[in-house]
């Protein structure tokens, strides 16, 4: 599979960043900068890499995939819109908009055109903060108490937004990573000193529905560079210093003891902890090439920077009103389930009263209607439809090309297949053959269904059969090859025809209904 081609537009301050491993990796195609000035440099930097001038012009070209926005925040907007008007994947440095209601558009527009949106939320990739993240589901830390933050800085004054715009969606994203949970309320308080409108420093309070706190407090009018994160709980301490040279990421393990019901402080040395060395922009850049080349749901997607922005949107609503409190909405939870472990990239369609468990896996563009159970381990894959009230048990993998119909039942480990004559190194996705599975149908455990054949309705596949060819309405089917060895009522009880002058008839001995059989055509019929 051919690496993707990323355009970089915006060659300033931190679109330079981005150029640069984009094209270590092989996939930079272009760079877009208004200023002309910069061609050389880029020529001299990116040997075969086209410079363009117009963002516009940019966007015409065929053999470009992909944009990664590195413009002022004001204008991600208009740019974004623009990329995915052109059908290009994007990758937008943050915030994605400066207003939620925008960027609610712009996800539905990625959403809408099929195009992948990521957004530039960079320490979510740090490895050092993958590893704390680690640490407090591991329990290392014990019951949460509060973080905070210090995002500090001289200089870099903007215009177009200020310090909590700028500085603040860092840690923002972090924090809603490592709580997994949206704040219920905000309140903010800022100094605006070099510019009357402008905030430069801004402290700021999120309150949690766990009881935990976030203090974020950012600054670019401070004497040194300061990054430092804390995280305080009940049986530890860890502190993540990106700024520092070395041993960025420590834990201090149980500093409070109690004595005599009192709480004493229990000075030890923090705790270095390991983690892999690598850049991060180096890792989120290969993220977003990874996600265009598989198709895949970003981590830092469209619908996180919506929740970053929400947060964000009642901070600067809380500091315009004097550091009031702001209430923020409860997302409406989903009207189905699915466990902490499975993973469901959107867009994808989930009927209510669905049911998904232990490591699944549900792709974007996947519809699963309403009341279906979804087992361990199930994977579903991009484009597949299932029916409502399906059951699917442990271990089954449904296919792009896979159609369930209402009422089907697919026992553990069975299988889907959707090319005739796979080879590893030949890519056969424009020959996928399509499989439906109609209404009622009954697939046993172990067994395997060829790709381009058609189960008919209230079908039972017994366990093991390999089916390779169509099976009939009401057919039981068994073996290798599977054969017609029986026919089964709709409510999975055998059923016995006797020849009559016409065909041949049968009444279910369990429900009652009476079946018409004429070779191997099968209808449930009126007595």
């Amino acid at each position: 599979m051919e690496t993707p081609r990323v355009a970089v537009i915006g060659h300033g301050y931190w679109g330079k960043n981005l150029a640069r491993n984009f094209f270590q990796l092989g996939a930079l195609g272009a760079v877009c900068d208004a200023d002309a000035s910069r061609a050389s440099a880029v020529a001299e930097q990116y040997p075969g890499v086209t410079f363009v001038s117009d963002s516009e012009a940019l966007l015409r070209h065929a053999d470009i995939d992909a944009v990664a926005i590195a413009t002022p925040a004001a204008t991600h907007y208009e740019m974004v819109k623009q990329a995915l008007r052109a059908g290009k994947d994007v990758f937008v440095e943050k915030p994605l908009a400066l207003a939620t209601a925008q960027g609610a558009e712009l996800v539905r527009m990625a959403r809408e055109q099929r195009r992948i949106l990521m957004v530039g939320h960079l320490l979510r990739y740090h490895p050092a903060v993958t590893q704390l993240k680690r640490l407090i589901d591991g329990g290392a830390l014990g019951k949460l108490y509060y973080l905070y933050s210090n995002r500090l800085n001289l200089g870099r004054f903007r215009t177009e937004e200020n310090i909590l715009w700028s500085f603040a969606p860092h840690d923002v994203s972090v924090m809603l990573y490592l709580l997994n949970e949206m704040p219920e309320r905000v309140a903010a308080h800022g100094g605006n000193y070099l510019h009357t409108q402008i905030a430069d420093t801004t402290i700021t309070v999120l309150a949690f529905p766990s009881g935990v706190q976030g203090h974020i407090f950012v600054s670019w009018l401070h004497p040194y560079k300061e990054h430092r994160l804390v995280v305080v709980g009940s049986e530890g301490m860890a502190i993540f210093a990106d700024t520092e040279l070395e041993h960025k990421l420590r834990i201090l393990r149980q500093p409070v003891e109690w004595r005599e019901r009192m709480p004493v402080p229990r000075l030890t040395e923090a705790q270095p902890v390991s983690f892999e060395a690598v850049e991060p922009l180096r890792v989120e850049c290969q993220h977003f090439l990874e996600c265009l080349a598989t198709r895949r749901t970003p981590e830092t997607d469209g619908e996180e920077a919506l929740r970053v922005l929400q947060v964000l949107e009642a901070c600067q609503q809380s500091l315009n009103q004097n550091g009031e409190p702001i209430a923020i909405a409860p997302a409406p939870k989903p009207a189905y389930f699915a466990h902490e472990t499975a993973v469901i990239d959107q867009p994808c369609e989930i009927g209510e009263g669905t049911r998904i468990w232990h490591f699944s896996h549900v792709m974007q563009n996947a519809r699963i209607g309403k009341n279906c159970n979804i087992g361990q381990n199930v994977f579903v894959a991009s484009g597949v439809v299932v029916g409502d009230n399906v059951k699917i048990q442990n271990n089954v993998s449904l296919y792009t090309g896979v159609v369930l119909e209402d009422d089907v039942f697919c026992g553990p480990s069975m299988v889907f297949t959707n090319v005739i004559n796979p080879r590893s190194h030949i890519s056969r996705k424009a020959e996928y053959k399509p499989t439906l599975v109609k209404r009622g149908a009954t697939l046993g455990a172990n067994c395997t269904i060829v790709c381009g054949t058609t189960i008919g309705r209230y079908a039972f596949v017994g366990a093991g059969a390999v089916v390779t060819r169509d099976v009939p309405d009401y057919a039981l089917v068994t073996g290798v090859p599977a054969r017609i060895t029986g026919w089964m009522c709709q409510c999975g009880v055998r059923l016995h025809f006797k020849p009559r002058e016409d065909a041949e008839y049968a009444t279910c001995t369990h429900c009652g209904a009476y079946y018409r059989k004429e070779g191997e055509n099968v209808q449930e019929v009126s007595k």
